[in-house]
């Protein structure tokens, strides 16, 4: 498809993987880019050495376009942008904080900028940031969100409707009839995280893969507002936080219930009890583990095919 977003990007179909954590390494990243969609690296659970690993074993995998997810919030920021610029990476998608802060540094170094927002309010203010396209995620989404919890189907034709620059929708959507909803309401692309954590390549545990394609309807919720909203799968962990705030619990005491490392625990080692498992609404849809190059290909099959006969 050649669109705004594809051109924007270099890839053949404008639909981006998501940099989730602890799911998407190198691996993963490479497989997508080599199926015509845009591969991400997720920073947000790797140290800076490892971030440096994984896109120099991307690099190796693939000579197509891939990006690098990078939390604004995450702590040891400061050396990930170091090390995306040493390897000269073309593509970063920001997330979690203000895009003022580091756009123009990224700019500088001649990178397309990508920021997540949820709501009209932050797509306006990436805009004014210099960010070269947004990424609008509804509250569906697996993961951190915003406290609007708007829907994405109210937030695509919001942000559209905002920016002059290319929306890309995210929250809720792995199918290509979901896709193409997307893009009627605005969106001139997709990401998608949840249906590629259900993939060989994604570096998750097998155990949450197994837990992903076997949920249903209902057995996500989003929880923990009172520190940073954040869609998980209910679980043991989940249980414990919801007694938690019942019985009172302060911002402190939460914080200390959810620890450190809890969210590698359960995605990367594979506890689905006391792990946190976070993941979208939509892994009711998901039902197979498979590569992820068939997962692409099957995402645009089922676009094409909705375009041409939207009410089958």
């Amino acid at each position: 498809m050649n669109n705004r977003v594809s051109k924007l990007l270099g890839v053949e179909y404008p639909i981006i993987q998501a940099g989730m954590v602890w799911a998407s390494g190198w691996r993963l990243c490479s497989a997508v880019s080599n199926a015509g969609a845009l591969g991400v690296i997720g920073s947000g659970s790797m140290y800076p050495h490892i971030l440096e690993e994984n896109i120099i074993k991307c690099k190796a995998a693939t000579n197509k376009p891939f990006a690098v997810n990078i939390p604004i919030l995450y702590s040891d920021i400061e050396h990930h942008l170091e090390i995306v610029f040493r390897h000269k990476i073309k593509i970063v998608i920001t997330s979690a904080g203000n895009p003022g802060l580091y756009t123009p540094a990224l700019k500088g170094h001649g990178i397309t900028v990508i920021h997540v927002v949820s709501s009209k309010k932050f797509a306006e203010k990436a805009e004014r940031a210099g960010c070269d396209a947004v990424i609008a995620e509804g509250f569906e989404a697996g993961g951190h969100n915003g406290r609007e919890e708007t829907t994405s189907m109210i937030l695509i034709p919001l942000v559209a409707s905002a920016v002059s620059i290319p929306v890309i929708a995210a929250g809720g959507i792995a199918t290509g009839r979901q896709m193409l909803a997307a893009m009627v309401l605005g969106a001139e692309g997709v990401q998608i995280g949840s249906r590629f954590v259900a993939s060989e390549e994604a570096s998750s545990h097998f155990n949450f893969k197994n837990a992903v394609i076997h949920s249903a309807e209902g057995d996500t919720v989003l929880t923990l507002k009172e520190l940073a909203p954040v869609r998980i799968m209910k679980n043991r962990f989940y249980n414990d936080i919801v007694k938690a705030v019942q019985n009172g619990a302060s911002v402190e005491e939460l914080t200390k219930l959810l620890g450190k490392g809890r969210a590698k625990k359960g995605m990367f080692e594979g506890d689905l009890d006391q792990g946190e498992l976070e993941i979208g609404q939509v892994s009711a849809l998901i039902k197979d583990i498979k590569p992820a190059a068939d997962i692409v290909r099957e995402i645009w099959l089922q676009f094409n095919e909705a375009l041409e006969n939207p009410l089958k």
